[in-house]
């Protein structure tokens, strides 16, 4: 079974300490939210993990294999990632830029054939995407544009999906499209560790909540173990109540 595997890692940027000692495991099956206040260390964390940025402690083994000794191609096969920032240089259609999800199976640039096309014609049909193939991309919505950049992790075919903030500027429908989205993902095998800023959100689709403060794993569990008034306390400084998966934000501490 694929997994991603953490253990004590550590990143430091000049003197500062982004990342703690940080540990954590996602496997196959699990909706991971991952949470906390700007600065808090998830961004780097989660590059950290990919091996995409130095540690300065720790280790980061992927299907058992350090993730520093894999190709970059051999483990985009293993994780599909989804930045913060995904620009586009420039006005490509929709099925290219979803084709460009296969290029880690080494599909040519260009026309694909035989799998590669077949996965990325369902990653098309999974984002609602089939019917907006052949339009360029800079003439989408905010909303069409988050789930052609879904379709194209999801056409890797990767057994594990990171996302930093894939909701964030959409409004509440889109939301819900992007998330539903990465829900079919886990109930269909794979598995995903999700930025999110929207608690509610969170609590309503993780199987697990991973909170950060300071760069630091204060928490790691299910949402009815760790969402908590005294965590929403501490990490964010606000005082609120829970009611089942809703959340009452009553003001600032």
């Amino acid at each position: 079974m694929t997994e991603l595997t953490v253990k004590n890692v550590s990143v430091h940027a000049d003197k500062s300490m982004l990342v703690d000692d940080a540990s954590f495991a996602l496997a196959r099956g699990e909706f991971v939210a991952l949470l906390g206040p700007n600065g808090a260390g998830k961004t780097s964390l989660i590059r950290a993990a990919m091996g995409l940025q130095d540690v300065s402690a720790g280790q980061r083994l992927l299907g058992g294999a350090d993730v520093t000794t894999l190709s970059p191609a051999e483990r985009a096969r293993q994780i599909a990632y989804l930045p913060q920032i995904r620009p586009l240089a420039w006005p490509n259609s929709v099925r290219d830029v979803v084709s460009l999800g296969r290029f880690s199976h080494g599909a040519p640039l260009g026309r694909l054939k035989g799998l590669d096309a077949e996965a990325v014609d369902r990653a098309l049909q999974a984002c609602g995407l089939s019917d907006l193939a052949t339009r360029k991309t800079n003439t989408l919505s905010g909303g069409e544009l988050a789930r052609v950049h879904c379709a194209r992790a999801f056409a890797a075919e990767a057994p594990l999906l990171i996302a930093d903030e894939p909701i964030a500027a959409l409004d509440p429908r889109q939301q819900f499209r992007i998330l539903d989205l990465i829900k079919s993902y886990v109930d269909h095998g794979g598995g995903a560790l999700v930025v999110l800023h929207d608690i509610q959100l969170a609590a309503r689709y993780a199987s697990r909540m991973i909170w950060m403060k300071d760069g630091k794993i204060v928490a790691d569990g299910p949402p009815a173990d760790t969402l908590t008034p005294d965590r929403l306390k501490d990490i964010y400084g606000v005082t609120a109540r829970i009611e089942g998966t809703q959340i009452f934000i009553e003001g600032a501490v």
